[in-house]
């Protein structure tokens, strides 16, 4: 039993001090410039984005009418993920979100695994945003009569050469960010604001008009997740990707270090952006499926658009076409903000080169590798789809969620005696269904999707294998302990 205990710690890796962020130098040290709304904008500005602006209609083209449904199913997953989240981000509030959690909880070994999906996710996610907006600018400049040159505005999948403007609008997020966080984030509410008013419109249009009939028939594809000639449909399929739309909050996470109150503001900061985002996004999935067919409404890149334009608002379809243009930006620059606090935490634990944990003494933020960041997510955003994009950055929150699950339970039989600001009510049960739902959304996506998520990891093992592990600081230091 010692020696198989023994083997485990060894595949595990060492684990983080739960304080980890207060060793380290002041170099490598995050400035603490955000507070509560600060963090509530952050978690609403990533969640309300690109998932209903733009991935209602593909959600609607896999499950019919009930997108709604699938949105629920989603949604109640994600909370679960959530409360989860607020317990652990207010007992450990390091950067690095459900990495820092795994490396503290269950070893370097599985925080590397989850911090490399987390990179991925962040990355595709702002990529597949990105997509998402170029395609409303598109649609409103068509509408002002300006066409521009098709080539330049889909990937080589779509039969084009590159989708430039959202390869410009990465880019130009990732440079609003290297000015610094709190710049950044007050920005950020003004988009969010702009956001939910344009949203606001939507549903005040579209629910007068709900008609039931274009509810039936209400789950034409089924409630599993199969392959429909040639494409994977039905609810738990359609769940599988709008899932994309909930997730968010785990950037506020993220942002532990650099909160003023973290005990108090991250809870607000999580809890707060869920419930408002959910709120909205059933109210706008109803208002959108009530107001035309599901066939029409899955055909559309710009489905809340489209949906005004039917039913003859054509100033507010641009106007909504217009907020979503100015606002979706937020999106990007919650998940490019995340993505880069990811980087950030994992070379400052030595894991990846440490000039990626340089901070700017002017900022206060990690300029350089969030300029990495911004031409890592324009390159995919140039020559992906949205759906592609979208079903991959779910793979790697779908096993992140499970791991802070886990980590949350294993806590709370391990260390029962850690003082908890947030204590996650029924954790047995909410960790529990956190882990199940998250792995059956999983298994929903299509096949393509898991071996692209596979390789990503099993490239991610090698550079671990390779370069990270020998260069760990954690290790380093308790070898250092060990010979003195």
């Amino acid at each position: 039993m010692l020696v198989a205990h023994n083997a485990w710690a060894r595949v595990r890796g060492p684990r983080k001090p739960l304080d980890s962020a207060d060793h380290v130098g002041a170099e490598q040290t995050l400035r603490k410039t955000l507070s509560w709304p600060h963090l509530v904008a952050l978690g609403v500005g990533a969640i309300v984005g690109t998932g209903i602006y733009t991935l209602t209609g593909v959600g609607a083209d896999r499950a019919g009418p009930a997108v709604i449904l699938a949105f629920a199913i989603a949604g109640a997953v994600c909370a679960c993920a959530a409360l989860a989240y607020a317990e652990l981000a207010t007992m450990i509030p390091t950067s690095g979100s459900a990495y820092t959690y795994t490396y503290t909880v269950l070893g370097e070994t599985i925080g590397w695994v989850v911090g490399w999906s987390l990179i991925l996710e962040y990355s595709v996610a702002c990529s597949a945003v990105a997509v998402g907006w170029s395609a409303y600018l598109v649609g409103w400049l068509q509408s002002a009569g300006i066409v521009l040159p098709p080539e330049l505005l889909v990937g080589p999948h779509a039969g084009g050469i590159v989708n430039l403007p959202a390869v410009l609008v990465a880019l130009a997020i990732a440079g609003m960010l290297m000015a610094g966080t709190r710049e950044s984030a007050t920005f950020n509410i003004i988009l969010v604001f702009i956001k939910l008013a344009a949203l606001a419109v939507f549903v005040a249009l579209t629910l007068p008009t709900f008609n039931a009939d274009n509810l039936s028939p209400f789950m034409p594809y089924g409630f599993g997740s199969t392959v429909q000639g040639g494409e994977t449909r039905g609810v738990m399929a359609a769940a599988a990707i709008v899932f994309f739309a909930f997730y968010g909050f785990d950037a506020v996470a993220t942002s532990a270090e650099e909160a003023k109150n973290p005990g108090r503001d991250l809870k607000i900061g999580i809890i707060g952006s869920m419930l408002t985002a959910t709120s909205i996004y059933m109210l706008v999935a109803v208002g959108a499926v009530g107001a035309v067919s599901y066939t029409l409404l899955a055909g559309s890149a710009e489905p809340l658009a489209f949906v005004l334009r039917s039913l003859d608002h054509p100033f507010a379809a641009t106007a909504v076409a217009m907020a979503a243009i100015i606002a979706l930006p937020s999106v990007i620059l919650v998940m490019m903000y995340g993505q880069s606090r990811i980087f950030f935490v994992m070379a400052r634990d030595g894991l990846l080169p440490r000039w990626a944990s340089k901070v700017s003494p002017r900022t206060g933020s990690p300029v350089l590798i969030t300029g990495v960041t911004g031409l890592f997510v324009a390159a995919f955003a140039g020559f992906f789809t949205i759906g592609d994009l979208a079903e991959l950055a779910n793979a790697g929150t779908l096993l992140a969620f499970i791991a802070v699950g886990a980590c949350l339970m294993i806590l709370r039989r391990t260390r029962p005696d850690l003082p908890r600001v947030f204590r996650c009510p029924q954790p047995y049960v909410v960790g529990t269904l956190a882990i199940l739902g998250c792995a059956y959304l999983m298994l929903s996506l299509p096949e393509l999707t898991l071996m692209r998520f596979v390789i990503w990891n099993l490239i991610g093992l090698a550079v671990y294998l390779l370069y990270g592990r020998a260069r760990s600081i954690l290790t380093r230091d308790m070898l250092a302990e060990e010979r003195s």
